[in-house]
């Protein structure tokens, strides 16, 4: 088989998450979004939680490893119920996200969504990636269509806090200063076209990509330091 991977990069509000489980289902790929994360937290012993919270950018794990600094390990063991081992820091545990999304590409056949995985991955041939994006308006409508009329206001706060968040964590952790198209096989916006038809345009890329000769060629080794940014 050609393609091992899809890539799913989203903006919130799209529909991406419907998208991505489609695509899956019709190729009998698997989807994975949090998965990435219970992966990465096997390999620390660490709580799924935690990581989830470092990829967000949240500043716990920075204050935890700062009061150890401090106080030295002492009793902090505990600062997080259950742990059995010390967290590590939000740089080291993008490395552990970024060794969780090569190893369940690795298995093939999936759908990840999130994580930065088209950066992780990189410009693989046997890899698509898409980014599923959409204006700030229109993704605001759609939320309020389905928030049962949660203020404007809120929504566009929202959504600015958002796009913030992940442009951030795209230039922390892989030092990418913009994202642009050419990071991606495929950008569609979600401004005129439907679910249904995103679903379609990515399924459609998916197969071509999958009997094309120069993805089928492809192996897992030929791209050396596989992992570094796109950017």
């Amino acid at each position: 088989m050609g393609l091992r991977a899809i890539c799913i990069s989203r903006a919130i509000w799209v529909g991406a998450e419907e998208i991505a489980a489609d695509v899956a289902r019709e190729l009998g790929f698997r989807c994975v979004d949090e998965e990435i994360l219970k992966v990465a937290a096997e390999k620390r012993n660490l709580d799924p939680s935690v990581v989830a919270d470092a990829e967000r950018r949240k500043s716990f794990l920075a204050n935890f490893v700062a009061d150890i600094r401090r106080g030295g390990m002492g009793e902090l063991i505990n600062y997080i119920p259950g742990q059995r081992t010390l967290p590590t820091e939000s740089d080291d545990i993008r490395v552990v996200i970024r060794d969780a999304i090569l190893e369940t590409a690795n298995e093939g056949s999936v759908v990840i969504v999130a994580h930065a995985a088209s950066y992780v991955l990189g410009p693989r041939k046997d890899v698509l990636r898409v980014l599923i994006t959409g204006s700030p308006l229109a993704r605001a409508k759609r939320w309020l269509a389905k928030s049962g009329g949660k203020s404007p206001r809120e929504a566009a706060e929202t959504i600015q806090a958002s796009d913030q968040a992940r442009a951030h964590y795209l230039k922390r952790f892989y030092d990418v200063d913009s994202e642009a198209p050419e990071h991606y096989d495929i950008v569609l916006s979600t401004d005129k076209l439907a679910t249904e038809q995103i679903t379609q345009l990515v399924l459609q890329a998916a197969r071509a990509l999958d009997t094309s000769p120069v993805a089928a060629e492809s192996g897992w080794g030929d791209l050396p330091g596989a992992g570094a940014s796109a950017g």
